[in-house]
């Protein structure tokens, strides 16, 4: 049986969000940065330890607030499907303070509006450009501790440019989504062990 995953990739502007997106599916980069200004689906399968999952990635532009309701969601064309996906992706820039603001503003917001009943939701913080660790506006680790340890959230830093750790990001986000659905111990040890075991490939 094939398993569908609904994933949100929400972040500030010129963090990176499409980039990584494209770079997972295409293999490629692009130096010119294109603002997204509307709502963009991809379908790819991925194919993980021998078992197939199909992937719906919403990539959506930065939004101002998270909406609180069904009837605010639908009323925006760029936030519908925003409250019903099975994980979120918060993309940051590591040389941008401000971007990380807006990670911890929407993530607060997801966690006072999503439906009840969803709280166990993932969402994995990425801190993107990772090439340009020199421009590093928070210590790495820093930002690990409070992320994980505080928000217990997954982390992952990489770098869209040079392919670095894409999927281990789209790993991660497949380990959480099994185990945050997951109802049985040990197929949840067994769902964690694939994932370390094997890297991912697009169909």
């Amino acid at each position: 049986m094939v398993s569908t995953y609904r994933v949100a990739v929400l972040g500030a502007r010129g963090v990176g969000k499409s980039a990584i997106v494209r770079q997972f599916l295409y293999n490629e980069f692009s130096e010119v940065c294109v603002p997204t200004t509307t709502r963009r689906l991809y379908l790819p399968a991925v194919v993980m330890n021998g078992h197939v999952h199909d992937l719906q990635i919403l990539d959506f532009p930065p939004i101002s607030t998270f909406p609180v309701n069904t009837l605010q969601e639908w009323a925006d064309a760029c936030c519908r499907g925003l409250r019903s996906v099975h994980a979120y992706i918060l993309v940051y820039d590591i040389c941008c303070f401000d971007s990380f603001e807006y990670v911890k503003t929407i993530r607060q917001q997801i966690l006072e509006t999503r439906v009840i009943g969803t709280s166990e939701t993932p969402i994995i913080i990425v801190g993107n450009k990772r090439d340009l660790q020199r421009g590093r506006v928070i210590p790495r680790w820093n930002v690990s501790h409070l992320v994980r340890k505080t928000w217990k959230c997954g982390y992952v830093e990489c770098s869209a440019k040079y392919n670095w750790h894409i999927l281990l990001l789209f790993s991660e986000l497949l380990k959480s989504v099994g185990c945050a659905r997951c109802k049985h111990v040990h197929a949840a040890l067994r769902f964690q062990g694939a994932l370390r075991r094997n890297r991912c490939a697009i169909m």
